[in-house]
């Protein structure tokens, strides 16, 4: 792996092109299994933008934005119909999410899933940058032609990596 920026300096090399493999990082991963609670808890404990799923052999199966962790845990009727959280006691609001977090990840999703948002280890920024625009997610999963896991980017790293990259402009 090239290094393109140190981490203490900040210095930029101009004539390396910087690729996925470059600003990935390991992220906590959860499954289909995964209860919405454990699912809420990765990421508000990775501060993490979203969550991806993986599969029993660890391979990316969905990227879900943090939006759509938060959909797992309001009652589909309060999603539907927005204007009813407005009926609802205080102390019961804050309660609102107990009932569906005992329930899984894959019990919450919704019937149509979209596909896993990835790309490649040599993915330039502007094929990342194009992935998250398309999937309208502010997390890519970085994965091998195999399928293989070899990280995530997140929106925060994607426009710092832009913003350095502009540096020597």
């Amino acid at each position: 792996m090239d290094t393109i920026l140190d981490p203490v300096t900040f210095e930029f090399d101009k004539d390396v092109p910087m690729q996925a493999r470059d600003i990935a990082v390991s992220v906590p991963t959860i499954t289909l299994q995964d209860t919405v609670a454990k699912a809420v808890q990765v990421m508000a404990l990775g501060r993490l933008p979203g969550l991806i799923v993986v599969d029993a052999k660890g391979k990316p199966v969905m990227v879900l934005p943090g939006s759509q962790v938060l959909r797992l845990v309001v009652p589909a009727t309060y999603q539907s119909e927005p204007a009813l959280a407005h009926t609802i006691d205080e102390e019961e609001a804050d309660r609102f999410w107990l009932e569906p977090s005992a329930r899984t990840v894959g019990q919450c999703l919704p019937d149509k899933i979209g596909k896993v948002v990835t790309v490649s280890p040599e993915a330039n920024l502007l094929e990342i940058a194009a992935a998250m625009a398309l999937a309208r997610s502010p997390l890519v999963a970085v994965a091998e032609k195999d399928g293989e896991l070899v990280g995530a980017i997140t929106i925060e790293a994607l426009a710092t990596s832009l913003a350095i990259a502009g540096l020597g402009t």
